[in-house]
C-alpha cells in the first residue's frame, strides 16, 4: 500500500522550548521536512491555535505533520507509544528493543529510536550512544529515524538510518 505522504528525512520536534518562534522556526525548514507537534504542557486553547499555524505554513511549504499527545484534525498522521496504522502515517518513540518489535507489530509506518546522544530534552537519561543504538536497530523492519542530540552531521554517521530528528539542531542553524 502506497503512502499518502513520503516518509521525510529531516525532523522538527516542538516543544515549549521553542516559544511563540516556533511558527517561525517550522516555516524555514527545508521543503518535504517533517514535524512532529507535542506541545504536551500548553494550554489547550493556545496549542489548538498554534497547531492552525503550523498547519498552514506545514501546507504552504509541503512539510509532514503529525501530531503527538491530544488529538488535533487536520494532521497527516500521529505520533506516539500507542500509534497504530491509520489513514495517514502513523510513527512510534522506541527507546528499546522491546519497543521496536511492538512497534512493528502495531503496523506503524516508522520509529523514532532516541536518545542516541545526550540531548537538553531529557537531561540527565543515558543516551543509547553509537553502538548499542546499532544493536537496538539491528533487524529493524522498519524505518529508523533517529533522535537525541542529533545533527545533520551526527546523521550521516549512522548507518542504516532513513532520517533524523531534533529541536535544538533547527534552532542552532536558523530554521
Amino acid at each position: 500500500m502506497r503512502r499518502r505522504h513520503p516518509l521525510p528525512s529531516r525532523w522538527l520536534m516542538t516543544d515549549e522550548r521553542l516559544g511563540d518562534d516556533m511558527p517561525a522556526k517550522v516555516a524555514k525548514l527545508p521543503r518535504g521536512s517533517g514535524v512532529v507537534f507535542r506541545q504536551y504542557a500548553t494550554p489547550e486553547g493556545k496549542r489548538r491555535r498554534m497547531f492552525a499555524q503550523v498547519r498552514r505554513i506545514a501546507r504552504a511549504r509541503q512539510l509532514v505533520l503529525l501530531v503527538a499527545g491530544p488529538f488535533l484534525p487536520g494532521g497527516d498522521g500521529v505520533h506516539g507509544r500507542k500509534a497504530r496504522k491509520n489513514k495517514g502515517l502513523a510513527t512510534r518513540p522506541v527507546h528499546s528493543v522491546r519497543e521496536r518489535i511492538a512497534a512493528e507489530r502495531a503496523g506503524v509506518d516508522a520509529t523514532f529510536v532516541s536518545p542516541v546522544f545526550a540531548t537538553r530534552s531529557h537531561p540527565g537519561a543515558r543516551p543509547l550512544g553509537r553502538i548499542r543504538f546499532a544493536l537496538l536497530i539491528r533487524g529493524a523492519r522498519l524505518p529508523v529515524i533517529a533522535l537525541g542530540g542529533m545533527t545533520e552531521r551526527r546523521a550521516r554517521t549512522l548507518p542504516g538510518i532513513a532520517g533524523w530528528a531534533a529541536i535544538d539542531a533547527w534552532s542552532e542553524f536558523g530554521a
